[in-house]
């Protein structure tokens, strides 16, 4: 009896996931198919950062600190460390 009964829920569950995934592609290819519009700013203005701004709220003059990681090949730069003379 029981033997029997796997088959039929493997059946049904195969079914059901299968029509499942196939809902979710097509929501996908509709999506794809539609315009793509340009992404809109909720408030209408241009975000800025707020690690850019000074204590009066206005764009800092400063320079900013920037870190480069890996891939830097500058001609000049030793990296090799200290060396002993």
């Amino acid at each position: 009896m029981l033997s029997s009964l796997f088959p039929v829920l493997y059946g049904v569950v195969f079914v059901a996931l299968l029509w499942q995934a196939f809902r979710v592609m097509s929501r996908g290819f509709r999506a794809a198919s539609g315009p793509i519009g340009e992404p809109a700013d909720r408030t209408g203005r241009v975000t800025v950062h707020p690690e850019l701004l000074d204590n009066d709220g206005r764009i800092t003059e400063e320079d900013l600190l920037t870190v480069r990681f890996g891939g830097d090949e500058e001609a000049g730069s030793d990296t090799s460390g200290t060396t002993a003379e």
